[in-house]
């Protein structure tokens, strides 16, 4: 059953990395890629301004270092400690940011879970001597909307139970088997006719209907690895059907 559901997926992702033409386009980064590194990049760009605008505010008003009070900025309770948080947070998702796309998407992710736990934290602290960051309400409403932003910023595109073919993120499926590389994608009619009819014998199979055709070319299948391999032994059923 793994098997066949795994080809399942490899044969969606042959469809939709082939060019008008039916070959796929190997010679090129996916536009999905493109489209996924941007927005974590610019994503990363972004929350860290606007956490750098508030750090930077609440340093050149001189808040107390340590106050468990705080004063307004932005519409926020801040201190000194909560201002060099904020510039850290800043510098550190600007930094990923150009070190890579993937690097960007794994801090915004972490990053997106500490403000999520600050918000509970700090939600359990709030007008008592431990508030050492001088959390208010509206501080509380911030960190878990940053938190959700963040993390759904570094998982676009990343992570998802059936990730589509042009996402930089595609990994090896649970069962270990690897994704086709470009050069065992189908190109020809008749290979994506084989392509369909091996998922056709391979769903039969599982099911108990298959004929003994079918049978017999998908045990012959299993003797080799490759995608590519294997849809030149079904086809080499087929030529010999012909020349018989």
């Amino acid at each position: 059953m793994a098997l066949s559901l795994h080809r399942n997926r490899t044969a969606d992702r042959t469809r939709a990395a082939t060019t008008s033409t039916g070959a796929p386009d190997a010679g090129r980064r996916p536009e999905g890629a493109s489209r996924v590194y941007r927005v974590q990049r610019i994503g990363a760009f972004a929350v860290a301004g606007v956490i750098a605008v508030f750090g930077v505010l609440g340093l050149l008003n001189g808040l107390a270092f340590f106050s468990t009070a705080g004063e307004r900025v932005l519409g926020l309770s801040s201190n000194g400690l909560l201002s060099t948080i904020s510039l850290v947070t800043a510098a550190v998702l600007v930094y990923s940011a150009f070190r890579s796309a993937r690097t960007a998407s794994t801090v915004m992710i972490v990053i997106g879970v500490l403000f999520l736990v600050s918000a509970l934290a700090n939600l359990a602290v709030l007008n008592t001597d431990w508030n050492f960051l001088a959390f208010g309400l509206s501080n509380v409403g911030f960190s878990v909307v940053a938190g959700l932003v963040l993390l759904l910023l570094g998982a676009y595109g990343r992570v998802s139970g059936n990730l589509p073919a042009d996402s930089p993120y595609a990994r090896e499926s649970a069962d270990g088997a690897p994704t086709p590389t470009a050069d065992e994608f189908p190109s020809t009619p008749a290979e994506f006719a084989a392509e369909r009819a091996m998922r056709d014998a391979e769903v039969a199979v599982v099911q108990h209907v298959a004929s003994a055709e079918q049978r017999r070319r998908v045990a012959a299948m299993a003797q080799v690895t490759s995608r590519k391999e294997r849809r030149e032994v079904w086809m080499s059923f087929d030529r010999a059907r012909r020349t018989a």
